[in-house]
């Protein structure tokens, strides 16, 4: 026993406060709480830390936790299920359908070597067929946990990495399915091929029950409940237990239960503050403690001490790396992908994280696995979590930079056109929500700058919360307090020489109101003052920024605002993503400069290992793209280099009055958990004047079609 363990017996205080259930959940509270922002700082996955903190708290560090304690087997089995299910529910469907036929072949290469390849180790170091099987399903999977870099170069539409994201649902079902039939098979005694066609058959009844009966009503319920959040997630946890609940009926892994519910609720709910309410519950709290469990589960002096567990990884080690670099290879001399794009595929489909872990803990706890292969599957899941997003941001950079001047020139003209085209079906009309009466004065000034220059006109918008009676009194005392709220905005607008129409409503939620009126108005933009975004039930039940960020037909500037927006003289706008940078925000900065005389500059961040060509080639980029524009003024172009893209633009900003940012939505990685954007960590620390300026989601669902040409 180390010495530390016996310390910790031996403590009195240790010994009274072990036995009590709070103490072990506020510890597990608090590492979930600390260790993930810690790795994140040190630009390692969250993942690492949370199973290296399960090490260190379990049998083979301080002992503070058993594996067999009731609460973590609860826990995680919660834990465990909850990952399948978001990996269901975060699975990108209109990017499958997309690319599906592609995606079907690379999700047969991908999936059908790597299991080949792992069932012939298995065989080679002398398991049974099933254990054999089951090791070969470690490798036939893979995590887009390298997401994040693709979203930030911009190459989630590149026809490579679209076909490489969809073979995940193909590869997950097919992985599920072997751990079903391996499953079923070793508990009956039977491995034919009757036995497999019976299992299948099963299956095939309850992917249609499932896929097509729960789809069907889902949406059936959806459509006549109306947009209650309440009651699509109350038939969203419905449908998952019960798929769950029909799946072990039927004798199938409840594992396989969770994954395709989430499929099934996936399109039925969209995305919305539902989606992110149930997959924020999994990821800060459920996913988190099944880690720590797997961590428990390392029996890290055994591991060590037996040459044959060492053989093991390595030898599977070797099998994914050679099984998925023959899959990217096939899909290159199929599809004529570059030797770039082939070493993008190939990086992507390397991490191992859901899918292999749902595998691995169900084979162990069916009795196909020892612990010894747990063992051998959690500590390769931690290399490749690591060495996969590493290989990504190395291989995607040249991919990125591949795409030529004329494609992007073309890119931006047509999001140009169709921009200007939905301007010139109406005057340029902003509202502007005025509950704040401190944040007000600020917002009346920007709203009025930008209808000025854009010959438009600001509604100032209030809302009178709907009682249960319209004589209520509470309603007249708000409906007094807006009408003079309106007539300080109308009188202040008037100052200014901006056109302005006051608009009052009843409604009964503030956001719905706005986006109504809004829809209602014909609005061009939204302009919302900051709200606090802190707190479990801010993050949990949302507030009235992220509701009308996701309800809103038209763009949503988010100002926070230190100081007149008239004084505004520099304006600062960082350009992520050089493939399909997004217009909305420099053409809003574009608008306010030219409205005060100020001047903007774009400024890019790339890697410190970026060559000089290949920043010379980001310049012309930008400059080509600026010249679109088509301004009196041109932005300034600034590149820099840096290892943190957020501490560069922190310190370029010292020196700007504002800064203007789009809004990217925070997102679980399937099988990953929760990653903060460089917006948050921006608008968290800047004390500049910020915009937030955040797009609808069919702007989305649009950029796709404008992608194609990046993608021939």
């Amino acid at each position: 026993m180390p010495l530390v363990s016996q310390v910790l017996t031996l403590d009195p205080t240790f010994q009274v406060l072990r036995p009590e259930p709070i103490v072990p959940l506020a510890i597990l509270l608090l590492v979930i709480l600390v260790i993930p922002i810690l790795f994140e700082r040190l630009r390692l996955p969250a993942l690492l830390g949370l199973v290296g903190s399960g090490v260190v708290l379990g049998p083979s560090g301080w002992r503070l936790f058993e594996p067999e304690l009731p609460m973590m087997t609860l826990l995680s089995d919660i834990g465990l299920v909850y990952l399948m299910f978001i990996t269901g529910l975060e699975f990108n469907i209109p990017l499958f359908r997309q690319q599906q036929s592609r995606s079907l072949i690379f999700g047969a290469f991908s999936f059908l070597l790597p299991l080949k390849l792992g069932t012939l180790g298995g065989r080679f170091l002398d398991f049974s067929w099933h254990s054999s099987i089951l090791i070969g399903c470690f490798l036939s999977s893979h995590s887009l946990l390298a997401y994040p870099i693709i979203n930030r170069l911009g190459l989630t539409n590149n026809q490579a990495v679209t076909m490489t994201m969809g073979a995940t649902i193909f590869k997950d079902i097919g992985t599920l399915l072997i751990l079903t039939v391996s499953i079923v098979s070793f508990h009956s005694g039977a491995f034919s091929f009757s036995e497999i066609i019976t299992i299948l058959g099963w299956v095939i009844i309850y992917l249609m029950i499932v896929l097509v009966g729960f789809d069907w009503a889902s949406q059936e319920f959806f459509r006549r409940s109306g947009d209650e959040e309440g009651n699509k997630f109350l038939c969203v946890l419905m449908s998952v237990f019960l798929a769950v609940v029909i799946a072990q009926l039927m004798g199938l892994n409840k594992i396989v239960g969770f994954f395709l519910a989430g499929l099934v609720v996936n399109e039925a709910i969209g995305e919305g503050p539902v989606k992110e309410k149930l997959i924020f519950i999994g990821s800060v709290l459920f996913i988190p403690i099944f880690f720590i469990y797997l961590g428990l589960r390392i029996d890290l002096p055994a591991f060590f001490a037996g040459y044959s567990t060492i053989k093991l990884l390595l030898l599977i080690l070797v099998g994914l790396i050679v099984g998925k670099f023959m899959a990217s290879v096939l899909a290159k001399l199929v599809y004529r992908y570059s030797w770039q794009e082939t070493l993008t595929i190939w990086s992507l489909s390397l991490p191992l994280a859901g899918t292999t872990l749902a595998v691995a803990v169900g084979g162990y706890r069916s009795g196909l696995l020892s612990g010894e292969v747990l063992n051998t599957a959690i500590i390769l899941v931690l290399i490749t979590a690591t060495l996969g997003p590493w290989l990504t941001s190395l291989m995607a950079v040249g991919c990125a930079m591949n795409l030529t001047c004329s494609s992007l020139a073309e890119v931006s003209q047509i999001t140009l056109s169709q921009q200007q085209s939905q301007s010139s079906q109406g005057n340029f009309t902003i509202i502007v929500p005025i509950q704040n009466p401190q944040t007000q004065k600020y917002l009346m000034e920007m709203a009025a700058l930008l209808a000025c220059q854009s010959q438009g006109k600001v509604l100032p918008l209030a809302i009178a919360h709907a009682t249960s009676q319209m004589d209520a009194p509470q309603l007249d005392t708000a409906w007094q307090r807006n009408e003079t709220l309106l007539a300080k905005a109308i009188a202040q607008s008037q100052l200014l020489g901006a056109q302005a129409e006051p608009l009052l409503r009843i409604d009964d939620a503030f956001a719905p109101g706005i986006c109504r009126a809004a829809r209602e108005q014909k609005a061009n933009l939204i302009i919302i003052g900051w709200g606090k975004r802190t707190g479990l039930r801010a993050r949990l039940l949302g507030n009235v920024i992220d509701n009308v960020l996701w309800a809103s037909h038209c763009p949503v500037a988010v100002a926070r605002l230190v100081e007149s927006p008239k004084k505004i003289q520099r304006i600062l706008v960082p350009i992520e993503n050089l493939i399909t940078p997004t217009l909305t925000p420099v053409q809003f900065a574009q608008t306010l400069a030219d409205a005060n005389q100020s001047q903007i500059t774009l400024i890019n961040v790339c890697d410190r290992r970026t060559s000089a060509s290949q920043i010379s080639a980001r310049r012309e980029h930008l400059s080509q793209w600026v010249s679109n524009l088509a301004v009196p003024n041109p932005p300034e172009i600034q590149i820099f280099t840096h290892e943190n893209p957020t501490q560069a633009i922190l310190q370029a900003a010292r020196l700007y009055d504002l800064v203007v940012l789009p809004f990217i939505r925070n997102r679980t990685i399937p099988g990953g958990l929760a990653m903060s954007d460089v917006t948050t960590e921006l608008a968290r620390q800047l004390t500049c004047s910020i915009i937030i300026l955040g797009e609808p989601q069919r702007h989305h669902k649009l950029a796709l079609s404008k992608n194609k040409l990046l993608c021939s």
